[in-house]
Formats: C-alpha cells, structure tokens, sequence
C-alpha cells in the first residue's frame, strides 16, 4: 500500500509543474554507485545516470569509487633505539566494493585513518632511525601489506601509502650531518688511497718497461738524434752495449756532423 501509493505521488513529481511531490528521479555522477534501499533495506545497486526511485518507500546512497587520498595525521614515533621521530604520511584508497563499504562499516574513511596510524606506529616503533632514513619505500610498502587485508574486508583497495616526511630535533638534525659529513670525508679518503695505489702500480710497470734492452737503445738513438741537430757539434756514435751485433762492427764510427 505504502510502496504504490509512493509510486503514484512520484508519477506525480515527474510533471514539471507539480512542486508539491518529491521527483522520483535521481542522477548519479559518473565516478559514483547508487545503492538503492527500500524500507531501509539494500534492494540494487544502479549505475552512473539518471535512476528513477520511490520517493516514500526508497533511498539512493551514493558511493565514490574513484581513488580517493587521506592524509594520515602527523604523529610522534619512538624508534627502537629510542629516537623521537614525527611521520607525515598519506593514504591512497579505492572502493571496490560499494555494498561493504557503505553497509560494512560506519565511516569507511575514519576507520582506515585510524588503522593506518595504528600499523604505523606499530611497524615503525619496531625499527631504528637509521632503516627510517635508508629503507623508507620498503617500510611503507610493509605497512601496506599489513592493512590491505583489513581494508579488504570493508571493501576497500589500499593502492599505496606514502611517508611523505620525517622530522627530528635540531640536535639529531645535527648530529646526523656531521655523521653523513665524516662518512663522506671518509669515502674521499679511501678513494684518494685507491688511486695512489694504482698510480704507484702503473709507474712500477713503466719504470720495468724503461729499462728493459729495446727501452734503452730507444732512448740512445733519440738522444744522439737531439745532439746532431745542435749547431758545430761533433758527435761520437758508440755501439750499444746490449747490442750484440753492434760490437761486431767497426768499434768506433767517427762522424762530424759540423754545421758551417
């Protein structure tokens, strides 16, 4: 009786000129579910559109199932090695399905703000400051992994959490500069240690290199070639001591090279 008399005064409504019934018609904006309830009761799920109701006897509850963002509200950690750190971080969230979500749990958003910061500081107390600085996608992702399950059940995806900041006193701040700064100092030092080592390598090989008998008669040749080009200058060619068939040559080969 309720639900047709509901239908009649929507018939109603739907004539433009009628502004004493309700309209029957609602639209749904795309990016959005319609649950349609009658008597209070889950009756269908509608689609983006224009959906017609019983303006007495039914209600459309509209869902967002677009990705949506939460900001995680800032907190104060204390690390493992007992290290006050605050956490900026942020939720991103999806609804996949509609029906849990909005009939599963009171306040889908509030509950997943909540056990975010609850895995946050559970997770992340259990760590020291130096994993916070080195490791922070893989804590993040471990955090993820703990909530997607829960989330889960309320019809909700997690896509991704992020720990956008991480804030420390000015004393850590400072002590962690002049640790990164000796560390870096460090570094040089090794690398500078590295290259004398190669450098003094390469200069043993070349002094072995030099003095081998090829090296010699190299060096012999191109000095005598540098002493004939100077102007009246006589120039006394010697036979190489490590030559072999040079000492069976004449032993003395005079040459003047006077330049008039």
């Amino acid at each position: 009786m309720v639900n047709t008399c509901g239908a009649i005064i929507g018939t109603l409504g739907a004539i433009p000129i009628c502004f004493c019934c309700p309209n029957p018609y609602n639209s749904i904006e795309q990016g959005h579910v319609g649950l349609v309830t009658r008597f209070g009761k889950f009756y269908k799920a509608v689609d983006p559109g224009l959906v017609k109701i019983n303006p007495i006897t039914e209600h459309v509850h509209r869902v967002d199932v677009r990705t949506q963002i939460a900001e995680i509200p800032k907190q104060v950690i204390m690390t493992k090695d007992n290290v006050n750190v605050m956490i900026d971080s942020v939720l991103y969230w999806k609804i996949v399905d509609p029906y849990q979500s909005e009939f599963g749990v009171s306040s889908v958003r509030h509950a997943l703000i909540e056990r975010t910061q609850t895995t946050l500081r559970h997770i992340l107390g259990g760590k020291v400051l130096q994993d916070f600085v080195e490791n922070r996608e893989a804590l993040a992702l471990e955090i993820q992994n703990v909530t997607a399950p829960i989330a889960k059940r309320w019809g909700v995806r997690i896509e991704s959490i992020l720990i956008k900041d991480l804030s420390f006193s000015k004393e850590l701040q400072e002590s962690l500069s002049a640790a990164a700064q000796a560390k870096r100092v460090g570094e040089s030092k090794v690398i500078a240690a590295k290259a004398e080592v190669d450098s003094a390598k390469l200069m043993a090989q070349t002094a072995a290199l030099l003095n081998s008998p090829a090296a010699m008669q190299i060096r012999y040749l191109e000095t005598m070639s540098s002493l004939s080009k100077a102007p009246n200058t006589r120039v006394i060619f010697m036979p190489h001591q490590g030559d072999d068939s040079s000492q069976s040559n004449t032993n003395l080969l005079y040459a003047n090279l006077v330049n008039q």
